[in-house]
């Protein structure tokens, strides 16, 4: 069988590709080019490795060096438009409406697991392979998808938005390999990016200071930063699009409440709310309404579930009521504290991974959470 396999130029890619090529497939690999600093007007593309290669050539010369090692072919494809327009304008877009999202979870949808996709079959490939943690299991009624075995590193928070179709295209040979097991074998193997570092960078901007790199793209305008709890100016900030809510630090003020965090963002008055640590119920919600769904799995209109609200958060048990074939309102009596609109949910039932979608609204007492806090801040209660 021929696959075609994502090399990054990290250390799980280039372990994946040796995994499949020891299983007997024939195996050829290929660098993503997703980014061109010059063309997207990213003047901060050179600063962080302070030298003249910019993060993505960087990456690329990595991925050569390990496809010379495991003696396997490299091609390179270039999806730079595509990711403009399908990944980095949505992003841009979310930030300026007050939302914070995550490209990951489309760059996966549409560029991973589409764009290429096509290229490896007009390429004659049988499958793709990418070096996620995360789990296909075949059965009688066809292929399931689950948590990777290394539950630290699983990935499936991030595919919830990959069609059902482009996963069974795919082979995942990390499925049930521990993060240190690819670390033993990518220094028994003398690979050059055997001790490379994890990304945890946004992926096509690598490891540097987000808000300088946003700053490229969304204006910087200084506003009030208000204490909620008692409507006092406290400070000012950057920029209210920089800040996430529920984030806890980072906003340059302090004094008897503080510590703080973030609790809303007013985009049109550039305003930033914050309360005090000690006041968490500012977060708590009881139900949420999901959208654009896409579902792995068929699951009744009504059912007990585990859902995941950020990547690395513990499951939650909700359940979830379908409302339309991309709706459905999760509902979780117990309160969970920072479901963020803009954001994913993801649904599982017992590490299967069902689909997932994005975090509309939230409620508390089948109020709006973000009604009541505006009628805190205009009516100060």
């Amino acid at each position: 069988m021929k696959v075609l396999m994502g090399l990054s130029g990290g250390v799980d890619s280039a372990v994946g590709a040796y995994l499949l090529k020891q299983a007997g497939y024939d195996v050829t690999c290929c660098f993503m080019r997703n980014w061109d600093s010059m063309l997207n007007n990213d003047t901060l593309g050179n600063d962080t490795l302070n030298n003249d290669i910019c993060p993505q050539e960087s990456d690329y010369n990595d991925a050569k060096s390990v496809a010379e090692s495991l003696g396997l072919p490299l091609l390179r494809s270039d999806y730079i438009n595509e990711y403009w327009d399908y990944v980095f304008r949505n992003f841009i877009d979310e930030y300026e409406k007050g939302r914070t999202p995550n490209p990951d979870i489309l760059c996966n949808k549409y560029i991973k697991f589409d764009y290429f996709e096509r290229f490896a079959k007009e390429k004659g490939f049988d499958r793709i392979a990418t070096g996620h943690y995360f789990k296909a299991v075949n059965s009688d009624d066809g292929i399931h998808y689950y948590k990777a075995d290394d539950r630290s590193k699983d990935q499936s928070y991030f595919l919830a938005q990959v069609d059902k179709k482009a996963l069974d295209f795919c082979l995942f040979p990390l499925d049930t390999i521990m993060k240190t097991e690819v670390r033993d074998i990518a220094e028994k193997l003398n690979l050059s990016i055997a001790k490379k570092k994890d990304s945890t960078g946004i992926c096509f901007i690598g490891e540097r200071d987000f808000r300088q790199f946003l700053k490229n793209y969304i204006p910087m305008k200084e506003g009030k930063i208000i204490d909620i709890d008692t409507l006092e100016e406290i400070g000012t900030h950057e920029g209210v699009y920089y800040y996430t809510i529920g984030q806890r630090k980072g906003f340059g003020v302090g004094g008897n409440r503080g510590p703080y965090y973030c609790v809303s963002k007013d985009v049109k008055k550039n305003i930033l709310y914050l309360t005090s640590v000690k006041n968490d119920f500012y977060l708590d919600s009881d139900s949420a309404l999901i959208s654009d769904i896409n579902w792995i799995e068929d699951i009744p209109e009504d059912y007990d579930i585990e859902c995941k609200f950020h990547y690395r958060q513990a499951d939650n048990e909700v359940h979830i009521h379908k409302l339309n074939d991309h709706e459905a309102l999760l509902t979780y009596p117990q309160k969970i504290k920072a479901v963020t609109p803009g954001q994913q949910a993801v649904f599982y039932k017992d590490d299967m991974m069902l689909g997932g979608g994005v975090i509309e609204k939230t409620f508390i007492d089948n109020q709006d959470v973000s009604e009541l806090l505006n009628n805190r801040i205009n009516n100060g209660r």
